[in-house]
């Protein structure tokens, strides 16, 4: 009797090593210079060719093209630097920049490795922080498109990565995101909580104060249309599209018009098309 018991505990520990194995060990950074962060299990993917554009052609983000690089420099280097936060405006290339400082960083010489992190694994964020802790390597945890909705708890979460708690922040990590909100929480369902609190001060201020602890605020905007034909004209440039100014004018403007937006992304689509037609690879 006593062996079936034995037998059957064995059973029942392979069965639940099954459905959640153990993580897997740390890979070797050595390998790649990107790497996308998963759970269960619990393990660090290399990217081997990064989805990303070159640092000259983002147009009209000049002020925070150059704050983000010489911050991941600094970080780089050894050297005191702050988590960023990248907001505003949709498609005007927040995402875009992260990556492209990082390469024009690795570029130059200096140590430094990528981890993208989900929004939707943020619960697990204090696992990578102990991974990554224990290299020598330094980091960027990247988080793209980041916001909390009204229930949302993934929010203190990040906290861990902001603050560290009581070990502190990883020295190699530094934390950068991108959002669409600069209180990373729609400004009605700030506006909902602070009326029907009974103290309005105190019900947002754990959610509002989240984005007070990147040191780095740095805000993206529309761009005019002088800036979107800019854009398009240094895309059809870098990749050796011919199309006569005229032309080009005129055909980025009536694209803008059908998608009822200006924006790096609509400029970036628009040329995408463009180079199909026209026979050249992107």
């Amino acid at each position: 009797m006593e062996f079936e018991t034995l037998a059957t505990r064995k059973r029942i520990a392979e069965a639940l090593e099954r459905i959640s194995p153990p993580p897997q060990p740390a890979p070797d950074f050595g390998t790649a210079d990107a790497f996308v962060w998963h759970v269960a299990p619990d393990h660090l993917q290399p990217v081997s060719k990064v989805s990303r554009i070159d640092l000259s052609l983002l147009i009209g983000v000049d002020r925070s093209r150059d704050t983000l690089l010489e911050n991941t420099r600094q970080f780089a280097r050894g050297l005191p630097a702050n988590n960023a936060l990248l907001w505003g405006a949709r498609g005007m290339g927040k995402s875009s920049l992260v990556k492209a400082v990082h390469a024009q960083v690795i570029s130059e010489g200096l140590p430094l490795k990528v981890v993208e992190l989900q929004r939707e694994d943020l619960p697990s964020v204090t696992r990578l922080l102990n991974l990554l802790r224990a290299s020598s390597e330094r980091f960027l945890l990247f988080c793209d498109d980041l916001s909390f909705s009204h229930d949302d708890q993934h929010y203190k979460s990040l906290k861990a990565v902001l603050d560290g708690g009581i070990e502190g922040r990883p020295e190699n990590v530094i934390f950068y995101a991108t959002s669409n909100r600069r209180h990373l929480m729609p400004r009605d369902m700030i506006e909902n909580e602070r009326g029907s609190a009974i103290n309005p001060s105190e019900a947002v201020e754990e959610k509002v104060s989240l984005s007070d602890r990147f040191g780095l605020w740095l805000g993206f905007h529309p761009c005019d249309q002088d800036e979107y034909l800019l854009m398009i004209r240094r895309y059809c440039d870098h990749f050796g599209i011919s199309i006569s100014e005229d032309n080009l004018r005129a055909e980025a403007i009536e694209w803008q018009a059908t998608r009822g937006a200006r924006s790096g992304r609509v400029a970036w689509q628009y040329v995408t098309d463009l180079a199909g037609r026209t026979g050249v690879s992107l």
